[in-house]
Formats: structure tokens, sequence, C-alpha cells
């Protein structure tokens, strides 16, 4: 696989984060885990439960060693989106988005997650920003421990 890179630009392999001071292309000759840097959420920006859950797959795709609990944590949240909303829009991604986490495809998984957002957004636009609270909140320790 051939992964180009601009000047500046990261990408997380296997729990590693490089950089390049250049134009560069990288080849990889075996599997590995990786995410481009433009795909990276922050901790910060998961305010809302699909970018939590974002973060969770993220955070088992660029971080092998922790992968089981942040698998654990998205598990956690993926059941909780699905107890509190009946859309069936969210419900058929949620399914897709499984599937691929199911197959170890976490890149496709966060690529159907961003799709997920706009449905999100409108769900939340929809209801008070205290219906979030019956969600539990993503967090870093929980993963860490």
């Amino acid at each position: 696989m051939r992964i180009h890179l601009k000047a500046g630009e990261k990408v997380f392999i296997n729990g590693a984060v490089l950089s390049f001071d250049q134009k560069t292309t990288l080849n990889l000759l075996n599997d590995a885990r990786f995410l481009l840097g433009s795909y990276v959420m922050q901790l910060e920006e998961t305010t809302t439960p699909l970018r939590q859950l974002y973060f969770a797959v993220q955070d088992a795709l660029i971080n092998p060693q922790g992968d089981r609990a942040a698998l654990v944590q998205y598990q956690t949240l993926l059941n909780a989106i699905r107890r509190v909303s009946s859309n069936i829009d969210l419900h058929e991604g949620l399914d897709l988005v499984a599937s691929k986490v199911e197959q170890g495809r976490y890149f496709d998984a966060l690529k159907a997650l961003r799709k997920l957002f706009v449905v999100e957004q409108d769900i939340l636009n929809e209801f008070d920003s205290h219906a979030l609270d019956v969600l539990p909140q993503y967090s870093a320790d929980s993963v860490a421990a």
C-alpha cells in the first residue's frame, strides 16, 4: 500500500506517529494499522455520542496495545446509542459500523461513522441537549485502564 503525504502531514502507524518535513510517499509492505492525521479526532471534539463512538474506534485503530479496552468502550457506547434512538437511518448505519469493527476494518468503520454525523445532528436538533445525559461518556481513563 502506498501512502502519499504532504510536508508536515501526520500518519499514525501501529501506534507510532510519523511526520515528514517534505512531501513523501510511504510504501507499506505488510499489514499495518494506520490512520492519516486528517482523520484523527481529538478528545475535546467528542461532543456527541457518535463522535465518542468514533473516538473509541479510532483509539482501537491507532493504539493496538489498548484496542481491547477501546473496543469495550465502543461496545458500551454502541449499545447505549441503539437503546436511545429509534431512527432507522442511524440504526442501519450503526449496523454497518458494527460489521466493519467485527471484521477488524476500523478505518472503514470510521468512514461510515463520519457519514452518520449528519444524521446524528438532525436527531440532536429535534431534542433538548439534556437528552444526551442518558449516554455514557467516553473517557480516555477507561481506555487506559
